[in-house]
């Protein structure tokens, strides 16, 4: 694969600044939905059990982006360094359509692949 161009550096760079941007309003958003379920609320056994299921799930989803956030910062600036889009375990081009697709990745899709175990 090619290094990328400068065009394609630019329009990565406005998709990250946009998903930062983004992670950033739904982390605010998710807030509320993370905090703790009072045991002292009038409501039934059934209902508050729902509530803490709802909870668990709100504080994963806010982990996932919490991560991705991260992950989207630091492509931010490796691309501000001109070491944006070379794998970090094998240290070729990830590619421009996998940038494209999730501009934040710091894997090639092979080496993503192999982490994930599913070769």
């Amino acid at each position: 694969m090619d290094a990328l161009s400068p065009r394609q550096c630019a329009e990565l760079r406005a998709d990250l600044v946009t998903l930062i941007d983004q992670l950033r309003d739904l982390l605010a958003a998710s807030e509320s939905g993370c905090r703790p379920v009072g045991l002292d609320q009038p409501i039934g056994r059934l209902s508050r059990m729902d509530a803490l299921q709802q909870q668990q799930m709100a504080q994963a989803t806010r982990q996932k982006h919490e991560l991705r956030l991260g992950l989207a910062q630091q492509a931010l600036t490796l691309l501000e360094r001109g070491t944006y889009g070379d794998c970090r375990r094998c240290e070729e081009p990830v590619g421009y359509a996998r940038l494209k697709a999730r501009p934040e990745t710091p894997f090639c899709l092979e080496c993503q692949s192999e982490r994930e175990g599913k070769n």
